[in-house]
């Protein structure tokens, strides 16, 4: 009887867990749509940033380009942005992250950290690291706003020439089902080839005011929405990893109720059995005497 019990309290313990985590998948499924819709419609704004500076960039000489643009000389240390949520319960995406952070720390000795997100902060500060700023990643779609303290703390380390590059660890949302850790860095500004095809420039574009004033200003935005991206990119993989895993556990959960209830059942139907054969056995007894 106390074996039946027992498998009757598994058996409620195991359905509070799957609704349980039934929920948690719905709310994760909810925020991903808008999550996943964010991230993927932003990154052509973003390519055509880089385009748009690529054309100012080659209307000027060397000397005439931004700081952003210029590495430091003798300066080898890195400042590293680490994005990770704030909550756990999303699969294998925080342990990839830490995993490529302490591969980071061994590959570059001289790092300065800023984190976002809670589950991170911890293990950056055992590293026994500069820790710079710490910020909450939040559990809502980031907003813009987000990114105006991390850029402030980002000139002054670069511009000051504090740190000689800046990079950043977050999640690479590729799709709903597989999310990434990538180090890209942001500091100093690389120019690259749009994958677009482009026609010859017109040489007698005009820019309004002179390509010298606006590329400062264009760099700057480009940076902050790079921030604000790479933030976008790991909210978007932190719902899809949260409702890969609770898809998973919910399914989990209601395989181990199915295997309790074929065990209540065997232990209930011996228990009958044995309550029968004592019957039996207790009516023969009386009918030999």
């Amino acid at each position: 009887m106390a074996g039946i019990i027992i498998i009757k309290r598994r058996i409620q313990t195991a359905f509070n867990v799957s609704k349980t985590t039934k929920a948690m998948q719905m709310i994760a499924t909810s925020k991903l749509k808008r999550a996943q819709s964010s991230a993927i419609s932003s990154r052509p704004y973003v390519d055509k940033l880089m385009f748009l500076t690529q054309t100012l960039t080659n209307k000027l000489d060397e000397k005439d380009r931004s700081d952003y643009m210029k590495e430091p000389k003798d300066v080898s240390e890195t400042l590293l942005l680490v994005f990770s949520p704030d909550k756990g319960l999303c699969g294998g995406l925080i342990t990839n992250l830490t995993k490529e952070l302490l591969n980071q720390d061994k590959i570059q000795k001289n790092i300065r950290y800023i984190t976002v997100g809670k589950k991170i902060e911890n293990t950056t500060a055992r590293l026994g690291k500069e820790i710079v700023a710490s910020f909450n990643f939040g559990t809502t779609l980031p907003i813009f706003d987000m990114v105006y303290p991390m850029a402030k703390i980002i000139d002054d380390y670069f511009l000051n020439k504090k740190v000689g590059n800046v990079k950043i660890l977050y999640s690479h949302f590729l799709n709903v089902f597989s999310q990434s850790p990538r180090v890209e860095t942001i500091l100093p500004i690389k120019l690259q080839e749009s994958k677009e095809d482009k026609t010859e420039e017109s040489p007698f574009t005009l820019f309004e005011p002179n390509p010298q004033e606006i590329l400062p200003s264009l760099l700057r935005h480009y940076l902050e929405m790079v921030l604000y991206q790479y933030l976008l990119e790991s909210y978007a993989s932190e719902q899809a990893a949260r409702m890969v895993a609770m898809k998973s556990a919910t399914e989990n959960a209601q395989e181990i109720i199915d295997y309790l209830k074929l065990e209540y059942n065997k232990q209930r139907q011996e228990e009958i059995t044995n309550e029968i054969l004592d019957i039996g056995s207790g009516s023969a007894a009386y009918a030999y005497e």
